[in-house]
């Protein structure tokens, strides 16, 4: 019986695996043996399961009174599925033994078991939903759960790895003789697999526990590790952690090795359950696709994500290592120890982990979930200056509300058939709306009984899988909460619409499209709308109703709308709201008040609000410029990122558009200028991070801005550089605007000095990153041409989304991108069709774009192309396009008018 005809046969349920891997890092080979044990569902003499690009041999079926050999056997290299055929049929209930000998090539493909090289060491591993099969043969679906023991073969002087500890490890000589008892049965191995001629490492791993395909990983190099552990607070157990990678990275691994140690008996408080595995090892490889993979027991991921000089590191750097670690860690319970039944629910994975990877950096272990004292005694805080809820608001809540405002938006719990469409749910939707939609939970239900209701559904669930509304059930079972309803329903979001009345408001909910044209068969939901209303009394006393919820397209409540108030307090609401004109001119005197009662996340979600109002056509876009341009007195580097995004997009929308151009970039610059002159450009160990981090983002926004002091200034920063020799003397936090702006200023010897940073084998993930954000911020189109060049040399293939990122962002270079996907579109999409980065680089190449004529270009292109693989991301970046197009259409007049009275002349920059 076959579920359909993209999911596998359920005739056959896998049990266990003896997965033997030799692997040959100089001939970049690698062939194995898997024996798999499996129960037999019903009756059947066909056996379906998945490969993909291996060399499979004969196959054969063992049971306790016969061997069965192969009749026949195909592989469909385009679905990934091995079938193979046997005389005799298997019995229904009978317990047998498929073996499959294999074998492969280690492609420099970022997928599947693969070869990372590097110009001081090699290395391979294995990564992303689907790469299993590209290993070994298995049944690569979420739910088909089994153990796993690994044996792997290797030279004798590298590493291997695997997601469980190493049971054995010998030395099995060249003439095959070994005294050891564990060599016994490997003679044979090695006679199958023609392993002769030279000695071999044999490491054998203990058996894991049930777990998915996906999160297997097994690795071999010449890696160096650091080391550290934790004792587990729950059964004072003692546990190994250590990071892997190559030598000239190893000094930058002891702050990742340290975070995991300070992580993992937070989780095990938070969730009430022990960490399952004896170990928790992290892989760190030079060409990783994903940004890292939670593989159980040995997460893996690039360099940049997990690797930082601690003592070197901008405030960036740091908390995008602790934020991704985070995330990876709380990946090992919530998504391998209890796992999604199929790839709709990758959301159940996804989402928490974003929100853990905000959760434990903040005070009291988890931030906005604030558990109190019954875990603060026991650890001190994680980073909790760096303000991780508010930061949420920028960096996830904004991305998932500007994805899901479009019509090409997809549901959270989003249908997944094809294989091939798996890659393109890994979006913003499925981790930063997921996330956004249980931040709104939690701050309906509370914290404590939100987490409570966590642990009940991974204790219901240990080593099994589950779907949407086992979480619910569980955190219902908590809270007291009707959450299946609350939580219904939330495929786009609405827009509230707020009219006062002598009493209170008559709030209304439709649904909010960033084109502002709804139909009425867009606009059917109705939602369960936490509206979180803050109210201010006569005496200055604030107080947040978290009890009132929207449950009909228009409500009316009552109170005393003379005082300050707002909806979707502390912005925890998956939603936008519009007031009249009136009221954002009262809320923009309150928000520029020193005792204003809208706190920092007030202020950020009512700066997001207004802008995507007026990009909607809800209201002029001259108004979200009044308000933001009254935030002069703005203290806080959060609500000044919250402010300058929107300004950025203008000038993105506007990038064509001569003088709006330079007067918006004007406006940006003397915005922030104040904040630079009071801060100055020296950093300091003893300021606060705030501090720290808004002085970097005023001197960004003013190079951004074109604001020739501020040029002057980088520009001498980096000739002391260039004169002392040591890039340390740049401080980290500027040190990516410095280099592009020698560059972006400069000439080819600037370019030609970024080059060599870029390739200097030495130079550490954020060196390698300012390097390429220098060399790619040239005017020169000769430059800009060599940039391609090295592009396509000399690039890792893990760089390429940001070599396109950085070029997409330069004005000069915006349409170079889109020209040079369309001519080496084949070689493009031979390199990386079934990556990550496949999509992403798709959508990159026209980000920008913002006339219709651009939209039926881009159309046209791929008309004729195999759009499967990055159908979403396509869509989604043509409806930008049209969006921005009638955003600059509908603004335009109003905008110009604008800029004239409050800026004055500019000429385009």
């Amino acid at each position: 019986m076959v579920q359909d005809e993209h999911r596998l046969p359920t005739t056959l349920k896998p049990l266990h695996y003896d997965l033997v891997v030799s692997t040959d890092l100089e001939a970049q080979t690698f062939q194995g043996i898997v024996s798999i044990q499996l129960h037999v569902v019903d009756e059947t003499s066909d056996v379906v399961l998945n490969a993909r690009d291996l060399d499979v041999g004969s196959a054969s079926i063992i049971s306790d009174s016969s061997t069965l050999a192969q009749t026949s056997a195909t592989l469909d290299n385009t679905k990934g599925r091995l079938t193979i055929s046997f005389a005799q049929k298997l019995a229904k209930d009978s317990k047998v033994t498929l073996r499959i000998p294999y074998s492969g090539n280690l492609k420099i493909t970022s997928t599947g078991y693969y070869v990372s090289p590097y110009e001081i060491d090699g290395d391979v591993c294995l990564d992303s939903p689907t790469a299993a099969r590209r290993a070994f043969p298995c049944w690569d679906e979420p739910l088909l759960k089994a153990s796993f023991t690994l044996t792997m073969i290797s030279h004798p002087e590298t590493t291997n790895l695997g997601n469980m500890p190493a049971d054995t490890e010998l030395i099995y000589p060249a003439n095959g003789k070994c005294s050891s008892p564990e060599a016994a049965d490997l003679s044979d191995v090695f006679a199958e697999l023609k392993l002769t001629g030279q000695s071999y490492k044999v490491t054998t791993f203990q058996p894991t526990p049930l777990m998915s395909s996906y999160i297997v990983a097994f690795a071999n190099g010449n890696f160096k590790y650091v080391e550290s552990s934790y004792t587990s607070p729950l059964s004072g157990k003692m546990r190994p952690l250590r990071v892997y990678t190559t030598a000239n990275n190893i000094h930058r691994a002891r702050f990742s090795v340290k975070l995991k140690a300070r992580t993992l008996p937070i989780l095990e408080q938070i969730f009430d359950i022990e960490y399952a595995l004896p170990k928790l090892d992290t892989l760190v490889v030079p060409n990783f696709d994903a940004g890292a993979m939670e593989n159980w027991g040995l997460i893996t991921g690039r360099d940049s994500m997990l690797l930082l000089e601690e003592d070197k590191a901008s405030i960036t750097e740091k908390k995008r290592v602790v934020t991704t670690l985070c995330h990876e860690c709380a990946h090992m319970w919530f998504g391998n120890i209890v796992t999604m039944a199929w790839w709709d629910n990758l959301w159940l994975n996804e989402g928490f982990a974003t929100l853990m990877g905000s959760v434990l950096v903040k005070e009291r272990l988890v931030g906005f979930l604030n558990l109190g004292a019954r875990l603060a005694d026991s650890h001190p805080s994680l980073h909790p200056e760096w303000k991780p809820n508010t930061e949420f608001i920028n960096q996830r809540l904004l991305r998932a509300l500007s994805l899901d405002a479009k019509r090409t938006s997809h549901p959270i719990e989003v249908p997944v058939a094809d294989a091939d469409k798996i890659m393109e749910i890994f979006d913003g939707l499925s981790y930063s709306k997921s996330a956004s939609i249980l931040r709104m939970l939690v701050g309906v239900i509370g914290e404590d009984k939100f987490l409570r209701g966590v642990s009940i559904y991974l204790k219901k669930r240990l080593y099994g899988n589950s779907v949407t509304n086992d979480l619910w059930e569980g955190i219902q079972e908590a809270s007291g909460v009707d959450v299946p309803a609350l939580m219904a329903d939330w495929i786009g979001f609405p827009v509230l619409s707020v009219t006062e009345t002598p009493n209170g408001i008559t709030v209304r909910q439709d649904r909010f499209l960033d084109t502002g044209d709804a139909t009425d068969d867009e606009n059917k939901t109705i939602w369960h709308i936490p509206l979180q209303l803050k109210t201010t009394d006569a005496a200055g006393n604030v107080k947040i109703d978290s009890t009132l919820i929207l449950r009909e397209r228009e409500a009316q409540f009552a109170f005393d709308t003379s005082t300050p108030w707002k909806i979707n307090a502390e912005t925890t609401g998956v939603y936008r709201v519009a007031y009249s004109l009136e009221r954002w001119a009262k809320i923009a005197q309150d928000m520029a008040r020193p005792d204003t009662s809208f706190t920092l996340d007030d202020r950020m979600g009512l700066v997001q609000d207004v802008f995507a109002l007026s990009q909607a056509g809800y209201i002029k876009t001259s108004s979200a410029l009044d308000l933001v341009t009254g935030l002069r007195n703005e203290t806080e580097y959060l609500a000044w990122r919250s402010a300058t995004g929107p300004l950025t997009k203008l000038a993105d929308i506007w990038w064509e558009q001569s003088p709006e151009l330079g007067q918006l970039n004007r406006l940006r610059a003397s915005l922030l200028k104040p904040l630079v002159d009071r801060l100055g450009y020296e950093f300091t160990s003893k300021e606060d991070v705030d501090t720290a981090q808004l002085r970097a983002h005023a001197i960004s926004q003013c190079i951004a801005g074109e604001d020739q002091g501020v040029i002057a200034k980088l520009k001498a920063v980096y000739e002391e550089y260039t004169k002392a020799g040591d890039l340390s003397s740049i401080p980290g936090d500027i040190k990516r605007d410095t280099l592009a702006t020698a560059v972006r200023h400069g000439g080819e010897t600037e370019w030609e000095h970024m080059k060599s940073l870029y390739l200097d084998p030495s130079s550490s993930s954020s060196v390698r990153l300012a390097a390429i954000s220098a060399c790619c911020s040239t005017q020169d189109p000769k430059l800009l041409g060599a940039v391609f060049v090295l592009l396509q040399e000399q690039a890792r293939d893990a760089d390429w989304i940001d070599f396109f990122m950085e070029l997409a962002s330069n004005r000069a270079s915006r349409r170079m991108v889109w020209d040079f996907m369309t001519s080496n579109y084949g070689s493009i999409k031979a390199k990386f069709e079934n990556t990550f980065t496949w999509s992403i680089l798709i959508r990159l190449s026209f980000m920008y774009f913002t006339t219709e004529e651009d939209a039926v270009t881009v159309e046209a292109f791929f008309k004729e192309k195999e759009t499967k693989k990055f159908e979403m991301a396509l869509n989604q970046g043509l409806e930008g396009i049209r969006t921005n197009s009638l955003w600059l259409k509908r603004s335009k007049d109003d905008v110009k008018e604008w800029l004239q009275k409050n800026v004055g002349n500019a000429d385009a920059t």
